[in-house]
């Protein structure tokens, strides 16, 4: 397993070591014992989720806050999407910064996303089947989200926006600085 750490500290694209043969291949795509000592932490996943989306579907920016904040490692099964993460910690030399990973079933790469981020992806492929794992359980009171065309992130969510698909519940997202600076 190959962990490089991105720009946002506490925050790595994960690639896992992978054996092929005529018969196909195999991986191991998590480890706890290996994850936390790569990645200097101690996460402890306790929910996976899944999501089955068609091409230009934007889903995020989305977060937990307060106690319910949660830490993802997220994953492409099928298809490729472009997966963003933002650092809204704070006390960060690199709040406000993002970082667009492109996660595919052919790379087979991870990215984990520490709490105190928002999280979003947009689907390059004509279907993709998202998974990933949060260390916190989801709580509804707790959701909170910035529109995913924020001009304070400028994210290029590569997808032309006439060709996006954008939930009814994203679409009336506040901004980075309604959420996080005012």
């Amino acid at each position: 397993m190959k962990i490089t750490e991105t720009k946002l500290k506490g925050c790595f694209i994960i690639e896992p070591t992978k054996f092929g043969d005529s018969r196909g291949y195999f991986f191991e795509s998590f480890n706890e014992q290996t994850f936390n000592k790569l990645t200097n932490t101690q996460t402890h996943f306790v929910q996976d989720n899944q999501s089955y989306s068609t091409r230009g579907v934007i889903r995020g920016l989305h977060a937990q806050a307060g106690e319910h904040a949660q830490a993802k490692l997220v994953r492409v099964l099928e298809g490729k999407v472009i997966d963003v993460a933002v650092d809204t910690r704070l006390d960060s030399e690199t709040f406000g910064q993002h970082v667009a990973v492109e996660l595919s079933a052919e790379n087979n790469l991870q990215l984990f996303v520490p709490r105190g981020f928002l999280h979003g992806f947009v689907v390059l492929s004509e279907t993709a089947t998202f998974f990933y794992k949060c260390d916190n359980f989801y709580n509804k009171a707790s959701e909170c989200g910035v529109k995913f065309d924020d001009p304070e992130l400028g994210i290029d969510w590569v997808v032309p926006v006439e060709e996006l698909i954008i939930s009814d519940k994203d679409q009336v997202l506040p901004s980075f600085k309604e959420l996080f600076v005012d």
